[in-house]
């Protein structure tokens, strides 16, 4: 169901994380919001935070907005983006590096590189009795983000699955990961329709693993059509707002973590078996390739699709003309009208400084304001390419 892009063409934003102000020096570190919102300088420091990113993605002229993923810890590349419901779910304990025998083999570096640091240095809570959801307070989270704009304010959260890829099983409840992540994708659900509940128009499912499963053992192998039957249970009942399902190719550190990064073989379950109206892709990143795949289905696709038209993993900023230009080759094989224009991923979790984020986000809406006026479509305002709102202005003539 559509809601917040219901009716407008080639709207623009960007996929979730933002880098955290330099002042907004506190995290939760596992302690429930309501805990930390008594500590005063926490309460003032994460309600200006969120006021600040929205105010800068509002700034650079987006149509729909993200909280920042502000509430994820400031900690090792991300790893609060999965830690967060874990450290805060009933049925995992301690912190611990996972194992050998049970790591993931997408998931495996050799030594002196950025990754095997990463996923040597990120520890993980052992699995130790049945999980049962606790709140996480996403509706709260939402709720301050929202009433500090009047643009959508778009929820993200991760994937349950992504999280069953850390886990440790030190418990006779469970025989295998599978019923770990089934539980977990029921504890998502309560706190999914709680947000919805709370008002929330929409809400983005943040990296369901089925490219993954499927590059490795093909989209009919068991693994994958679990899998899909879990992600399904997770968003079950959200049918009457918006939902997202964001994927890409990793984001720890601005790092890819994935070789294969074909959506051939899951190109079907995303757009068809999978619940939700909008599909999020990764492209700029990998120069546009398989945006072809779309071609056949030109103004017949039952999602949205929602491209990367800037890089999360370059530090250099796209120009607003590239922007036009990548969406313009997405309208050669996407209707304007189920096509969204975003980032490739986030740009927090140890990504990039909040300048690079604030102008990529701007070429963004540039961008999407040049094809917009080529279409003859209505634009959205850029403040931030006002030539009379810069931060500073040259003078006409030399100072004399």
């Amino acid at each position: 169901m559509f809601t917040i892009t219901a009716n407008t063409i080639l709207p623009c934003t960007v996929t979730g994380s933002w880098p955290r102000p330099h002042w907004f020096d506190q995290s939760m570190w596992g302690r429930p919001l309501d805990t930390c919102m008594m500590d005063v300088r926490f309460r003032e420091k994460f309600q200006d935070a969120l006021a600040t990113v929205l105010s800068d993605q509002e700034r650079a002229g987006l149509d729909i907005l993200t909280h920042g993923d502000l509430h994820c810890d400031d900690d090792m590349a991300g790893r609060s983006w999965h830690h967060y419901p874990l450290q805060r779910w009933a049925g995992f304990s301690g912190d611990y590096l996972q194992s050998e025998a049970t790591r993931s083999p997408w998931l495996k570096y050799p030594p002196g590189t950025l990754l095997n640091e990463i996923y040597t240095g990120w520890r993980w809570p052992r699995v130790t009795d049945k999980i049962e959801h606790r709140p996480l307070d996403y509706a709260k989270i939402w709720r301050i983000a929202q009433s500090k704009t009047t643009r959508p304010v778009r929820f993200g959260t991760c994937c349950s699955q992504v999280m069953g890829l850390f886990l440790d099983l030190h418990t006779p409840k469970y025989k295998d990961n599978r019923e770990v992540v089934w539980d977990m994708a029921v504890a998502m659900n309560k706190e999914l329709l709680a947000l919805r509940d709370a008002g929330c128009k929409c809400i983005q499912i943040e990296e369901p693993t089925l490219h993954f499963w499927s590059n490795t053992f093909g989209r009919d192998h068991d693994n994958v059509k679990f899998m899909l039957k879990a992600y399904n249970r997770e968003v079950e009942g959200l049918d009457d707002i918006e939902i997202w399902i964001h994927t890409c190719w990793g984001n720890p550190n601005m790092q890819r973590v994935i070789d294969n990064d074909s959506y051939r073989e899951s190109f079907e379950l995303y757009l068809n078996e999978c619940r939700g109206d909008v599909w999020t892709i990764e492209t700029k990143d990998r120069n546009m390739r398989e945006i072809e795949l779309f071609a056949p289905l030109k103004g017949k696709l039952k999602k949205k699709i929602c491209i990367g038209a800037v890089s999360h993993r370059t530090l250099q900023v796209e120009r607003p003309d590239d922007v036009a230009a990548t969406i313009r080759q997405a309208l050669k094989h996407i209707a304007p009208e189920q096509l969204i224009v975003s980032s490739d991923c986030g740009f927090g979790r140890q990504g990039c400084n909040r300048d690079i984020a604030f102008f990529k986000a701007a070429s963004i809406a540039q961008g999407t304001n040049i094809v917009r006026r080529e279409l003859g479509l209505p634009e959205t305002r850029v403040r931030a390419a006002d030539p009379s709102l810069q931060t500073d202005i040259v003078p006409k003539t030399p100072d004399r």
